[in-house]
C-alpha cells in the first residue's frame, strides 16, 4: 500500500467488518469522509479506498452482511441499510471528520440513494402506497450524509434483475424448457457473433416479454407473502424463491446489440486521457459482448432467494410499454421500489455527482439517475473507455493507450468535485 496511506480495521457491527483509509499525515481534505459500500460485493480493498485517501481524503471500506467474501446468503435490503448507519455514524463520530459522502459503484448505488434518500425525506418515502414493499419503521432516524458520488452506477438491483430476466422461460420450476422465439441466439432474430443486430420487431417482441413475466412474477411473490402472512406458507417465517433465466449479469439483450443503451440523450462533459474536456453527445465505446445464456445453469442462471427479499430488493413494476432503444429506457415505475437508484435519487437534495464510463454497458445510468436527481447542487461526467471498474477498456482501444490512464481521470474528477471551495 502507498506508504501515505494507513489502514485501520474496524469492526462496525456483527458480519459488517470494515478499513478506514487515511493519510498518513493528515491535510485541507481529511475531514471529508467517504463511506464505501457495495450491495453485496467484498469492498474492502476497493480501488476507492486507496485512490480517494492518497489524494487527502478519509475512506471508510465496508462489506455487509450479505458480502460474498464471508456470506453466502441475501441479506434484506433493510439490514443492510441498518449496517449503512453504522458505518455513516462511526464516520460522524470520528476525529478530525466533520463532512460524510456516501460512494456508491455498480450495485452500492442501490445501498446509497436508499438511504440518503430515506435519511433526507423520512419514513414517508419509502412507505407510500406505490412501493411494492414499505420500508419498515427501524429505518426511522437515519442521520443523513452531506453528499453522494456515485461512480458508474447501475440502475438498481431491481432494475438490473428486470434487465437479466429471460423472457423464454415456459416453466417457473425448471430452467430446462424455453421458447425458442425469444432466443437472443438465433440468427433468424438478428444476432451475430461479432455484434447482434436485433430486428426492431424482435426487440419489441422480446422487451414485452419481459415485462409481462416480470409483473407475473412480482405477483406470484405477492400472492407467496400473502399465503405466508396467513400461516398457509411454506414456512411461517419466509420461503426459497427461485427465478430461472434471471441471474444478474445473464440473459440481457442489450450487450448482444451495442446500438442498444449506446448514447446519451444530452450533451455532457467526456473527460479524455489527455486531461481535456469536451461537451458532447456521449456515445459509448464498449464492444458487443455475447456471453453464453446461462438459462439451464442453476448456479449461474437462477436468481436464488426468498419470498420477502424478492420483493424488497429485486422486485420493480413495468407499465405496458416497456421497453429500451439507444438512449434511454421508459415503461419503469421507478418509485415502486427502493431498490432503485432513480427513483430514490427523487428523494436526495445534498451535493451529488454522477460518474458514467464510456467502456461498459452500465455507463448511462448515470444520465437517468442524474436528471431524477432533486439536488440544487448536482453534476455529471463521463469518464472517456473507461471499464465498469475505472480501467482502460483495452478491448475498446483502436490504437493501444487510447484513453490513457482512466483511473486516475477519473478519480481526479471526483477529487475536483469534492474540494471545490464552499462545498464541503
Amino acid at each position: 500500500m502507498d506508504p501515505s496511506i494507513k489502514a485501520t480495521f474496524v469492526h462496525l457491527a456483527p458480519g459488517v467488518p470494515a478499513v478506514l483509509y487515511q493519510p498518513v499525515q493528515p491535510g485541507a481534505k481529511s475531514h471529508i469522509g467517504l463511506f464505501v459500500m457495495h450491495a453485496d460485493g467484498d469492498y474492502l480493498e476497493f480501488s476507492a479506498c486507496t485512490e480517494l485517501s492518497k489524494r487527502g481524503y478519509s475512506v471508510l471500506c465496508a462489506n455487509n452482511s450479505s458480502s460474498k467474501s464471508f456470506n453466502f446468503n441475501d441479506g434484506i435490503l433493510d439490514d443492510i441499510l441498518l449496517q449503512t448507519k453504522a458505518g455513516v455514524s462511526y464516520l460522524k463520530k470520528a476525529q478530525g471528520i466533520n463532512k460524510v459522502v456516501l460512494f456508491g459503484h455498480s450495485g452500492g448505488a442501490t445501498i446509497m440513494t436508499a438511504y440518503q434518500a430515506i435519511a433526507e425525506r423520512g419514513l414517508a418515502f419509502c412507505q407510500g402506497s406505490g412501493y411494492i414493499h414499505k420500508c419498515p419503521d427501524k429505518l426511522a432516524g437515519l442521520p443523513a450524509a452531506d453528499g453522494v458520488v456515485l461512480a458508474d452506477a447501475n440502475w438498481g438491483q431491481a432494475e438490473m434483475v428486470l434487465l437479466s430476466i429471460d423472457p423464454s422461460v415456459v416453466d417457473e420450476t425448471s430452467g430446462m424448457k424455453s421458447n425458442p422465439a425469444f432466443d437472443l441466439k438465433n440468427p433468424k432474430n438478428g444476432y451475430r457473433p461479432d455484434g447482434a443486430q436485433y430486428s426492431p420487431e424482435f426487440i419489441r417482441k422480446y422487451q414485452a416479454a419481459v415485462s409481462r413475466r416480470a409483473n407475473q412474477l412480482l405477483k406470484t411473490a405477492q400472492d407467496r407473502l400473502a399465503a405466508i402472512e396467513a400461516g398457509k406458507g411454506k414456512y411461517a417465517d419466509d420461503e426459497a424463491f427461485i427465478v430461472p433465466g434471471a441471474f444478474v449479469g445473464a440473459n440481457k439483450m442489450f450487450p448482444e446489440d451495442p446500438r442498444l443503451l449506446s448514447r446519451s440523450r444530452k450533451a455532457w462533459p467526456l473527460l479524455h486521457g489527455d486531461g481535456s474536456v469536451s461537451t458532447e453527445i456521449i456515445h459509448s465505446v464498449r464492444v458487443p459482448e455475447s456471453p453464453p445464456m446461462k438459462l439451464t445453469s442453476f448456479k449461474f442462471g437462477a436468481l436464488k432467494t426468498t419470498v420477502r427479499n424478492y420483493l424488497s430488493s429485486y422486485a420493480i413494476r413495468t407499465t405496458a410499454d416497456f421497453g429500451y432503444d439507444e438512449d434511454s429506457i421508459r415503461g419503469v415505475e421507478w418509485r415502486s421500489t427502493y431498490a432503485s437508484p432513480p427513483g430514490n435519487a427523487e428523494g436526495i437534495s445534498v451535493p451529488f455527482l454522477a460518474l458514467g464510463m464510456t467502456g461498459h454497458w452500465e455507463g448511462l445510468a448515470a444520465e437517468i439517475i442524474y436528471d431524477k436527481t432533486a439536488s440544487a447542487d448536482k453534476s455529471l461526467a463521463f469518464v472517456e473507455g473507461a471499464d465498469h471498474v475505472y480501467r482502460p477498456c483495452t478491448k475498446c482501444e483502436k490504437t493501444p493507450g487510447q484513453f490513457g490512464d482512466t483511473v486516475k481521470t477519473t478519480y481526479d474528477y471526483v477529487d475536483g468535485w469534492l474540494s471545490k471551495a464552499g462545498r464541503f
